[in-house]
């Protein structure tokens, strides 16, 4: 096997590791905050908690990024995270475990998650050769979802019969998993701009987003996701009231459809792996769209009795998944040069997180006043709209980067 290979999958299997125990402590922690509460407004909280500092750092971390030592950057921010877990072990064995301590300790870790995340990505093309991006793309979303589709159940386990402070234990030992494989990983040096002996954060971020703005397609490409990500972030959040309310079902009917995604996106993902998409990945994100739009339209259809047919329409929409995010991550991360791709995927990340909370406003208020299934047919018209948009803009429909 490659060099790289060795490399990628040395990464990325300490980084699963880390990210299921991540998925089973946010599970977790959710639940606490419902049983302590019950607030819808609470989780909504709970929710902007995850994204805000993604949203507003993003463009000033990915500076950062593509200054310094990538694989000492996730090093400590997967030791920042495992840091603030540990305030919630210490609260919890002195009963001092509060909401707001929970929600200051998600936020923290938010930050974490923001330095982490976007270098994950920048790291990927000094490890992979290029014509196997995609592939790894999907590699990668395969991992996610098996982590998405175990974590519940995991989680459902340990929260019956353990405290939250002895779960939250897991995090840490997932995080120092983590470390333990990026120290033992080999990352080639990346390029660093010249000739610069002072950081200028306002500046370099400004240098960031003006070269994303000169590669028409792919600033294209991340306005659209802002439609996506209004359609879609809101959805994941009402797919329990789906459930639950209009299909009238139980927590373990949400916890069925759930799992049904998960299947879809973890077979996704390997289809994805093994074919690598379309030579023109626009096409491929066109594809990708039409088949969640398709499938958040016909569950808006659906009657109250069809709670199978919504288990299907369930795993279609995890299926369209890999074949977006795959693609999109793609042609993030080589349509720059290496220097400069800390700064355009943090700043992605932040444009795509600009419509969330208008995303969560308006769904809520259409669920709460006209039904939750008419949000699915909106976010299913919004999806269609984001497709023909890649279609009709000629720099975007053309666009070639296989």
């Amino acid at each position: 096997m490659e060099k790289w290979r060795n490399n990628f999958f040395k990464i990325w299997s300490g980084q699963a590791i880390s990210q299921l125990t991540s998925s089973v402590i946010q599970f977790a922690l959710v639940w606490y905050l419902t049983d302590k509460a019950g607030s819808a407004i609470l989780l909504t909280v709970a929710m902007f908690m995850g994204f805000l500092p993604q949203a507003v750092l993003g463009p000033f971390i990915g500076v950062f990024i593509d200054r310094y030592n990538r694989k000492f950057i996730m090093i400590i921010s997967d030791l920042f995270i495992a840091l603030v877990s540990t305030i919630l072990i210490f609260a919890g064995a002195f009963g001092g475990l509060s909401i707001p301590l929970i929600l200051f300790v998600m936020l923290l870790r938010s930050i974490g998650a923001a330095f982490h995340n976007p270098t994950l990505l920048a790291i990927t093309p000094q490890i992979v050769p290029d014509e196997e991006l995609t592939k790894c793309s999907g590699y990668s979303q395969g991992l996610e979802s098996v982590s998405m589709l175990i974590s519940p159940a995991i989680a459902a386990v340990l929260y019956s019969s353990w405290n939250l402070s002895t779960i939250i234990i897991l995090d840490v030992v997932g995080a120092v998993v983590a470390v333990i494989t990026l120290y033992l990983s080999k990352i080639p040096k990346q390029k660093v701009k010249q000739n610069t002996t002072k950081i200028k954060v306002i500046d370099e971020a400004k240098e960031g987003f003006a070269i994303l703005k000169s590669n028409k397609p792919v600033m294209g490409l991340v306005m659209i996701s802002i439609l996506y990500t209004l359609a879609l972030m809101p959805t994941s959040a009402l797919f329990p009231l789906m459930s639950m309310s209009y299909f009238g079902g139980t927590s373990t009917n949400a916890s069925i459809a759930e799992i049904s995604f998960s299947i879809g996106l973890l077979v996704g993902s390997i289809i994805l792996g093994i074919w690598g998409g379309t030579k023109k990945k626009v096409h491929t994100i066109i594809g990708s769209y039409l088949l969640m739009s398709f499938s958040l339209i016909y569950t808006s259809l659906l009657s109250p009795s069809d709670f199978s047919v919504f288990v299907i329409m369930s795993c279609l929409m995890g299926l369209s998944g890999p074949f977006y995010w795959g693609m999109y991550n793609s042609v993030l991360q080589r349509s720059v040069d290496e220097q400069y791709t800390g700064r355009i995927m943090s700043l992605s990340s932040s444009i795509k997180f600009i419509s969330a909370p208008i995303g969560l406003s308006i769904s809520g208020f259409v669920a709460d006043y006209f039904g939750v299934e008419k949000w699915f047919m909106i976010a299913g018209i919004i999806t269609i709209i984001a497709a023909t948009l890649c279609f009709v803009i000629p720099d975007i429909r053309n666009y070639e980067n296989g």
